[in-house]
């Protein structure tokens, strides 16, 4: 993005010094620039878009000599100050050539979020799966599942990394972008999330933020401490969190199964059976991260980022079957378990950064991870209070990463800023599973002995792109680019190797026009292509056998067996999206969009009754397939503005508020619910903070709406989920300049979160249904913050 230069928006333009003026212009004119720099500098920590360190940068330049007949000595000593900013939130957006939504320190640290997902639940058309107030998948447009691109400093993010493990403090930005972009990478059907982690500070930093939360059953402490500072060339942002989680759950599940004859007939009832579950996880984790910069000279830079996470988990388990309708007796009546975890991550990233003459510049970067999983869990099953099967389960995961890329940027013609790159990213993953079944008599067994336990893959994506932004006046901009993108996946399963590869070549363009030069309209619109790559786990997970039917004999189409496709082929889209915007004063914006996507080769998981290895009689099985097309598209409406700025005399508020809504459809299966998968009817925020004036208080909450809604998975398979309202508050008391205390309240209208899952199929004589209905109850999570400036 290149800022558009209007001069006419600088209020210290006409203040310099001109090279004729006399003695008395000179010192009216340094009188105005001083009034004018402290008048900025004072309101930086009031204006809601300006960043919240508070950093102006000052820097003298002697001018020039000035030819005079008088004497040198009776000449003023004059001085030119240059005042450099940071541009605001709301400026990188509004200037930004592609749309782009971002999320500076101020926001990031308004609601006393714990984790970054939090902060993202309350973005415009962003949502999290699993039940309210405990997190999930990130979604944008209502879309997951690789449908949503999420970067970490503009890479992708490390694999075994969950934004549950990033907290606020760590970061020094979120940028959202609804269209892809070829620098940020086309794997973004719904958009892109960057997170940008803390970067250079120009001045010493020692904050400490002490945490406390209680869900209603357990407290949970933690500390987080970052410290920044600099030392001539070389400056260090550190940072770091320890924590402790201690978290129950509960679910209830009921599942029933009916059969109807074909040649007609009443439905019978063949299963009713319920599922009380009781699970509760201890957590201790460290994590620890920084950047530290290094100026080389003038024009040349070197950062490093490193970044690592310990955590090890203690779980126990309980669960309780019983069975309504009579007929063969259940499998067991009650079952306990428990488990133990660790799990470890390190990376690190280097970067390089040169100018040169002419405005070129050039950056470098390279960069390693490595994360690991182990896991040892047991299950012991019972039935009539006897022993009747224990399980016992050893996982183990390895997966080592190295990248590199780079970036060539140069201004052409003074209207083009051209960008080329490169990335290259190699991985490699071993996975060992062990599973032991004992039961009463019978010698100890592997139940993976028929895939093997090992697997081995190896993964290698590459990248080339180019991009141009050009500044055609002072209303229109062009950001065109065009990027290629290859991933290789070999796989070294015993029973069933893959290769796959597969390429994709993304032609992208974004306009901007401004409606009037210098004025508070315009109109974004974005034509691009964009693509959603198969997972590892879609390419070659081994086959799971289920349960319920043992691989000896034949299975049901409402319970099949689950195994990966190599041949699947990545998901392609078409996408369109158009803007308006109006900004307003003091950071605030009103946005109305639409979008659209059409998608080639949707993947969906399907079942089909295939010869297998693992059975002597042919077994159902679901597997992910390319499927045929989709397409979806939606308004999304944004507004964030100041009370007192709308309305004369109204009360100091900030408000915010948007509202999504999304419609898909997917070809060749029945509707009327044949939407994408997960994807509700719309989704809504609405928020406010208000700052008392006679009090050192400020009070603040957030409302997040999704409704409930159907999904016609296939023509076999369908999926109910419930509505979700989740509302957030906090208080705020400022104690002093370097202390405040903030309590914080989360999902307070906690309720049970429901979801039913149906499937139908067919044994050749009867229509067998299977439904299971979940109950997930939620709690609120209440939190006490000490942040302080040391």
């Amino acid at each position: 993005m290149r800022p558009i230069v209007r001069p006419s928006q600088d209020p210290t333009a006409s203040l310099v010094p001109r090279r004729n003026a006399g003695p008395i212009s000179h010192a009216v004119a340094m009188l105005l620039l001083g009034l004018t720099s402290l008048s900025a500098h004072s309101q930086t920590g009031s204006s809601p878009g300006t960043p919240t360190d508070g950093s102006v940068e000052t820097r003298e330049v002697k001018p020039p000599a000035e030819p005079t007949a008088r004497p040198p000595a009776t000449a003023p000593a004059l001085e030119r100050v240059e005042i450099i900013g940071t541009a605001s939130d709301t400026d990188v957006r509004r200037e930004s050539s592609a749309a782009k939504i971002v999320i500076g320190r101020e926001e990031l640290d308004r609601m006393g979020d714990s984790s970054v997902s939090e902060v993202l639940k309350r973005l415009p058309g962003v949502t999290l799966g699993g039940r309210p107030g405990r997190g999930g998948a990130v979604r944008m447009r209502g879309l997951g599942s690789g449908y949503t691109q999420i970067l970490i400093n503009g890479e992708r993010m490390s694999a075994g990394l969950s934004l549950d493990d990033l907290t606020p403090e760590q970061l020094e930005r979120i940028e959202v972008l609804r269209a892809p972009t070829a620098e940020t990478g086309a794997q973004a059907i719904a958009g892109t999330i960057n997170i940008v982690l803390r970067e250079e500070v120009r001045k010493r930093l020692n904050n400490v933020h002490l945490i406390l939360t209680h869900d209603d059953r357990h407290w949970q402490p933690s500390a987080t401490l970052n410290r920044a500072n600099q030392d001539g060339a070389f400056s260090y942002n550190l940072n770091g969190q320890i924590s402790h989680g201690d978290r129950e759950s509960e679910s209830l599940r009921r599942t029933l199964e009916t059969s109807t004859p074909d040649a007609g007939g009443a439905e019978t009832t063949t299963l009713d059976q319920t599922d009380t579950s009781f699970s509760r996880d201890r957590r201790n984790s460290v994590h620890l991260g920084g950047r530290l910069q290094w100026r080389l000279s003038p024009t040349d830079t070197l950062a490093l980022t490193p970044f690592a996470i310990v955590s090890n988990n203690q779980g126990h388990a309980s669960s309780l079957r019983t069975q309504a309708v009579p007929g063969s007796a259940p499998d067991f009546d009650r079952s306990s378990g428990a488990s133990t975890s660790q799990y470890r991550l390190a990376r690190l990233n280097g970067q390089w950064q040169g100018r040169f003459e002419g405005g070129a510049r050039l950056e470098l970067r390279a960069g390693s991870s490595a994360w690991m999983f182990d896991s040892d869990s047991e299950r012991r099953e019972f039935s009539a209070g006897s022993q009747n099967r224990l399980q016992q389960d050893r996982s183990e995961i390895r997966e080592q990463w190295w990248s590199t890329g780079g970036k060539y940027t140069r201004n052409l013609a003074g209207e083009h800023q051209l960008a080329t790159g490169w990335e290259a990213d190699w991985g490699r993953r071993d996975d060992t599973r062990v599973s032991l079944q004992t039961l009463p008599g019978t010698a100890t067994t592997s139940l993976l002995a028929d895939f093997g336990d090992n697997l081995r893959a190896h993964t290698v994506r590459t990248a080339v792109w180019a991009q141009d932004e050009w500044d055609l006046s002072g209303q229109w901009a062009l950001h065109g680019g065009l990027r290629w993108e290859g991933i290789g996946t070999r796989s070294d399963a015993p029973d069933a190797p893959v290769r796959n590869h597969s390429q994709v070549l993304s032609p992208l363009l974004h306009a901007i026009y401004r409606i009037e030069e210098g004025g508070r309209d315009q109109i974004r619109a974005s034509l691009t292509r964009s693509y959603r790559a198969p997972t590892l786990q879609n390419l070659a997970a081994r086959p799971s056998i289920n349960s319920t039917f043992p691989a000896t004999g034949a299975n049901q189409p409402t319970s099949p067996d689950r195994a990966g496709n190599p041949d699947l082929k990545p998901e392609l889209a078409t996408g369109l999206d158009v803007a308006y915007e109006h900004y307003l004063g003091g950071g605030g914006v009103l946005s109305a969009g639409v979008f659209h996507r059409r998608i080639n080769q949707l993947i969906r998981n399907q079942t089909a009754l295939e010869t297998v290895s693992w059975s002597s009689v042919p077994r159902h099985v679901s597997r992910p397939q390319n499927i045929g097309r989709a397409s979806t598209s939606g308004i999304e409406l944004e507004a964030k503005l100041r009370l007192d700025e709308w309305r004369d005399g109204a009360a100091p508020v900030d408000l915010r508020g948007n509202l999504a809504l999304f419609q898909s459809r997917v070809d060749g299966i029945v509707g009327p619910d044949n939407r994408l998968d997960q994807q509700p009817g719309w989704t809504a925020n609405l928020g406010a903070d208000y700052r008392l004036r006679s009090w050192p208080l400020t009070l603040g909450g957030n409302l997040a709406l999704t409704p409930g809604y159907a999904v016609q998975q296939s023509n076999a398979q369908r999926f109910e989920q419930d509505a979700k309202r989740v509302l957030d508050a906090y208080l705020l008391w400022r104690m002093s300049p370097a202390t405040q205390l903030r309590f914080t309240a989360s999902n307070l209208v906690a309720r049970d979160f429901h979801n039913i899952s149906t499937v139908v199929g067919s044994d050749g004589s009867n229509t067998l249904r299977q439904t299971a209905l979940s109950t997930d109850p939620s709690l609120t999570v209440w939190g006490l913050r000490l942040e302080m400036k040391l």
